[in-house]
């Protein structure tokens, strides 16, 4: 055993042991290093092990803290929409969230934005820096409908780990995962046909089906197993559904992988009522538990599951390279396409297949699971210090979004313009909603690298957020902080 695996089982026993209690500040570097010899650099190595086992949290600036346990808020219940096909609204509150973007001023806490500041992305700029000094006239010229045949082979291979085996001609590529998302829905429906959606969920998504003229049924959906199936039947019964949408993995706004027993049951609803399953699977890649989750698409032998994804979340948004794997659907699918764009860029296609080529991909997906799952640590750790009690927040099981439920009095969206002033922005629930439901939830983004300008914001808006829960008449509760260090005088006083 190296001298910092010892040091850092050392510390995993004494906070065991109690010791070092729940939220405690943990001795510094150099203190540690002169109490038992060893260099700082060996002390820094066993803080980055007891992080990986969770053990602990470094928060900018003030050092490494027990991670807390006993103060963490309850989990979201088991949403429970209006069941009925409704008309889709919101776009205006969409609108102003895209728009929000191109403020370089305002603080973006809830976007959807992957962290690109990272050196696993230098290869890709090489690439298409060579791409674009090989003066290939195919990167002028109209691409194949199909998309790139080097991509697709690509993306064939990366579908093996999603239990998936394709042929390079099974997948279209399209303009990023929402033009992938948008033409299956219109590959299998029609102005007036409803759709089941798990509630809440991609506002993207619930915006296509705005523009088709199509309605949307939205359906409970737990914030660790995924869409009720018990519901999802009923609503099968009672209405003529032509199509489900999930994000059974790393979902979002409520980062849960479905258990693979119920992407069975689902696909199993889906047959027996004849009904398409539009899968949404743009997050993941980034679940932190590998091998990564499988598809619903790897267990469908009929073709009636449109798989769609992007390098948007795992590389960039900018490269706009995504696809969909169509099944019995993919004549519709292109037809679709063409309506839509013709053909996608040549040249980002061709550096996407050459960063996976090159094995740099699966090296910054590696990268970039361990980025998000430690901004988790720290970010959840923020959230319960800085928020009142009385709130409710997903865990993650992969990506880079987060969920919070609040009181039902509470207004979001009145929230929201408060944060303007302050040069901050959250993503408000009710975007993630048919019917405009959810004003009491936010929606928070932990991609970017935590620094003390994101704890500031945290609490500004912890702040923030319990004097909206005063005016609206919510007791005050007692800040969860404040719960850590009650519990820990109550065991001292035992021992």
């Amino acid at each position: 055993m190296t001298r910092y695996q010892h040091l850092a089982d050392l510390l995993a026993q004494r906070i065991e042991q109690g010791l070092y209690l729940s939220g405690e500040r943990l001795p510094s570097v150099r203190t540690l290093s002169n109490e038992h010899g060893v260099s700082i650099s060996t002390v820094q190595q066993a803080y980055h092990l007891l992080e990986e086992r969770r053990l602990i949290t470094p928060q900018p600036r003030s050092g490494y803290f027990v991670t807390s346990h006993k103060a963490e808020p309850p989990v979201p219940p088991l949403t429970r929409p209006a069941q009925r096909p409704v008309e889709i609204t919101q776009w205006d509150a969409v609108l102003e969230l895209l728009n929000a973007r191109q403020e370089k001023d305002v603080q973006q806490l809830g976007s959807g934005m992957p962290n690109l500041d990272q050196p696993t992305l230098k290869p890709l700029w090489k690439i298409m820096s060579r791409i674009g000094h090989q003066q290939d006239m195919r990167m002028l010229n109209y691409d194949n409908i199909y998309g790139v045949p080097e991509l697709r082979e690509q993306i064939a291979r990366l579908a093996i780990d999603g239990g998936c085996h394709l042929l390079p001609e099974d997948i279209v590529i399209t303009t990023g995962c929402h033009e992938a998302l948008s033409v299956s829905i219109r590959a299998v429906c029609q102005p007036g046909d409803i759709v089941a959606v798990e509630s809440p969920t991609f506002h993207g998504t619930m915006q296509s089906l705005r523009g088709f003229g199509i309605k949307a049924i939205e359906i409970p959906t737990d914030s660790e197993t995924g869409i009720s199936l018990e519901a999802l039947e009923l609503a099968l019964e009672q209405w003529p559904v032509k199509a489900v949408v999930v994000v059974p993995n790393c979902n979002n706004p409520l980062g849960f992988i479905m258990p693979e027993s119920r992407k069975r049951a689902l696909l199993a609803l889906a047959q027996r009522f004849d009904v398409a399953i539009v899968e949404d699977d743009v997050y993941g890649e980034l679940a932190y538990e590998y091998p990564r989750p499988s598809t619903i698409k790897s267990f469908d032998d009929e073709g009636r599951v449109l798989l769609c994804s992007s390098f948007s979340k795992t590389v960039a948004p900018g490269l706009r390279v995504g696809w969909v794997v169509p099944g019995r659907y993919l004549d519709r699918v292109l037809h679709m396409k063409y309506i839509v764009t013709g053909s996608t860029a040549t040249q980002t296609q061709m550096a996407a297949a050459e960063f996976v080529r090159l094995g740099h991909y699966p090296a910054h997906l590696r990268r970039m699971r361990q980025h998000y799952q430690r901004n988790l640590e720290i970010f959840t750790h923020w959230v319960r210090h800085y928020f009142p009690c009385g709130i409710c927040v997903t865990r993650p099981q992969g990506g880079f979004l987060m969920w919070i439920e609040l009181p039902e009095a509470f207004d979001a969206v009145r929230l929201n313009k408060e944060l303007r002033e302050a040069k901050l922005q959250v993503a408000v629930g009710s975007l993630f909603s048919a019917s405009g439901k959810y004003r009491n939830c936010l929606r928070l983004s932990y991609a970017q690298p935590f620094t003390e300008k994101t704890g500031r914001a945290l609490e500004i808006l912890g702040a923030a957020v319990e004097r909206a829960m005063e005016q609206c008449g919510i007791a005050r509760p007692t800040p969860l902080s404040v719960k850590v260090q009650e519990e820990r005088i109550s065991i001292e006083k035992e021992n």
